[in-house]
């Protein structure tokens, strides 16, 4: 497998730390608000690089956060965090807010057909929540101020940027230069060295003194920095260095290059070998953003008649490094080839009415489709060898689950009809065959009725589902 690393800016021939066992990690959802579909790329590129590495014969360990602690972005116009703005519009406490939209999050990844992570076993389920890892979290810092990488000011415990020579270098920045590029600070603190020093935790004083969730620390009570979370929980549940950490291009600059820094400071070593980042996915040719109000939920795809499953496939159809702009005429297109890799997949409930691709021919597809993820998840092209495969005969279960196994379509699980579907299916080739042309097409719109659609071939009569 050949994947392009962020952190050298090339595809490399992927190699593993150990055989047995994969490390992978993948940056969650702060919930705050429902996941919109440019999340919801992410999570689709996450889950089809995992698919790919378990084809490929990888054991996979995987662990995704979930940020349900406030903390303070760098993007808010006011200093607050999002939960706790959150929290005061909806008037209900941060944790509830933080678990209602868990569960919506865990809601759509299922409909998506997402694998849940399962290399860390929490209280409520195998996502780790970084308000189970606070005093792992306060470990950190606590090294990071004995090494010197971190000082105190009234206001929060900062990292030193300016004593790790190579800051920034995921972005391929000098800290010069990012400095230059620097926003304006948020909070004001007179007592910060550097504008690209950055918070490992906030003390609930002045503009925090609301701040609803916080801790005790040997330092005063607070609550920590953003980009703690993600390097306490790898350390705590992966073990550093992993094999491949992954989040979208807009953690690259600052949540990933920051989590490098603190890990690297802390434990002396690489946080991880292989960095991948999916590129945005655009709404009328913009970035779409919560922040922007520019967004679509699976509600709303659902809301417009299209099956969760065409948004995961307009997502396998672009390259996860490519933009991809957001149309409903794209979403669909793809729809509609949704629905003929359906009917192709019905064929299995069918006998007799097309010929079953030979084994040699679906081991072919399946090699096609393997080779084409293993060249830097080259999903695009993999679909480009299935579409080419549904004319050439019916699959068999065994071809089917191994595609869901590596595209996660759902293709395997379409359950067959009903028998008093199939009985009128009966009666109007009957008719049909006999010429009784008015009962054909009396049965044909009953069945359309019951959600069912009839095509009529030499092999005789094929049905697909409206």
């Amino acid at each position: 497998m050949r994947l392009y690393n962020t952190l050298t800016r090339q595809v490399e021939e992927f190699q593993p730390i150990e055989k047995d066992c994969l490390k992978l990690y993948t940056c969650g959802p702060t919930v705050y608000s429902y996941y919109h579909v440019g999340n919801l790329r992410n999570a689709v590129f996450n889950d089809t690089l995992r698919r790919a590495l378990e084809a490929s014969g990888y054991s996979v360990k995987h662990v995704m956060n979930i940020t349900d602690v406030g903390h303070l972005t760098g993007d808010s116009d006011d200093g607050q965090d999002k939960l706790e703005k959150g929290a005061a519009v909806e008037r209900k406490s941060v944790s509830q807010v933080a678990e209602f939209y868990t569960d919506a999050f865990k809601r759509d990844i299922s409909e998506l057909n997402i694998l849940p992570p399962n290399g860390y076993k929490g209280s409520l389920d195998t996502y780790a929540r970084a308000t189970s890892f606070i005093s792992q979290q306060i470990e950190i810092i606590k090294i990071l101020l004995q090494k010197g990488f971190a000082y105190q000011t009234d206001q929060a415990i900062y990292f030193d940027t300016t004593k790790l020579i190579d800051y920034g270098k995921l972005a391929g920045q000098r800290l010069a230069d990012k400095e230059v590029g620097a926003r304006p600070e948020v909070i004001t603190d007179s007592q910060k060295h550097h504008p690209q020093d950055f918070a490992v935790w906030f003390f609930t004083v002045g503009h925090f003194a609301g701040h609803s969730m916080k801790w005790s620390t040997p330092w005063g009570e607070g609550f920590p920095g953003w980009h703690l979370e993600c390097s306490a929980i790898i350390h705590a549940t992966l073990g550093d260095p992993i094999d491949i950490h992954t989040g979208a291009v807009d953690l690259i600059g600052t949540h990933h290059t920051n989590e490098i820094a603190q890990t690297e400071a802390a434990f002396g070593h690489r946080l991880a070998n292989y960095w991948l980042h999916n590129e945005y996915l655009l709404i009328d040719n913009q970035r779409m953003a919560k922040s922007a109000a520019n967004f679509y939920t699976l509600a709303d795809i659902k809301s417009r008649g299209y099956d969760p499953l065409a948004l995961r496939l307009l997502f396998l159809q672009a390259h996860y490094r490519s933009q991809m702009n957001f149309t409903w005429e794209s979403l669909g297109a793809v729809q509609t080839f949704l629905k003929q890799l359906q009917a192709w997949a019905d064929l299995v409930h069918q006998p007799g009415a097309a010929e079953v691709i030979g084994q040699s021919e679906a081991e072919q597809l399946i090699k096609s489709v393997l080779a084409a993820l293993d060249d830097d998840l080259n999903s695009a092209q993999g679909l480009a060898h299935l579409s080419k495969a549904i004319d050439k005969g019916a699959p068999n279960s065994e071809l089917l689950n191994e595609l869901d196994r590596i595209l996660g379509l759902k293709l395997g699980e379409r359950a067959d009809i009903s028998d008093d579907q199939k009985k009128l299916i009966k009666q109007r080739e009957t008719a049909r065959q006999s010429g009784d042309w008015d009962q054909s097409d009396q049965l044909r719109e009953q069945l359309k009725t019951l959600g069912i659609e009839i095509k009529d071939t030499p092999e005789g009569s094929i049905w697909m589902r409206a």
